[in-house]
């Protein structure tokens, strides 16, 4: 079975939980059940406390649906740091410097 993700990822998980159970209890089956590290942080970051049902775990973790093929947090924030757009060829990056008087006027003035 592949990486479980995003909400219906966490719903899967829940659902082979034995409940009440408690917040150690509940990361503890995340990871034995090959969640993606976007769900486990957000269980980790749960209050310490003692769950009775799923949607408690739900109501505490803010995590949204998870399309197919979606990229992951990680990835997303990656790529944003670098600014590159998904699937752009690194020669068809800009990776020289910009000299600020060709910026300004669109041209080197050198005679």
């Amino acid at each position: 079975m592949g990486v479980k993700r995003g909400l219906a990822g966490l719903r899967d998980i829940l659902g082979e939980v034995d409940f009440p159970a408690d917040k150690d209890t509940i990361v503890q089956h995340a990871l034995d059940a090959d969640a993606d590290t976007e769900i486990v942080s957000a269980l980790r970051a749960m209050p310490p406390a003692e769950y009775n049902e799923p949607n408690e775990v739900l109501r505490s973790v803010p995590l949204e649906e998870s399309e197919e093929g979606a990229q992951t947090e990680a990835a997303r924030v990656r790529q944003a740091r670098e600014r590159t757009q998904s699937g752009m060829a690194e020669s068809a990056m800009e990776n020289r410097p910009v000299n600020p008087i060709e910026d300004e006027l669109g041209e080197n003035r050198k005679a």
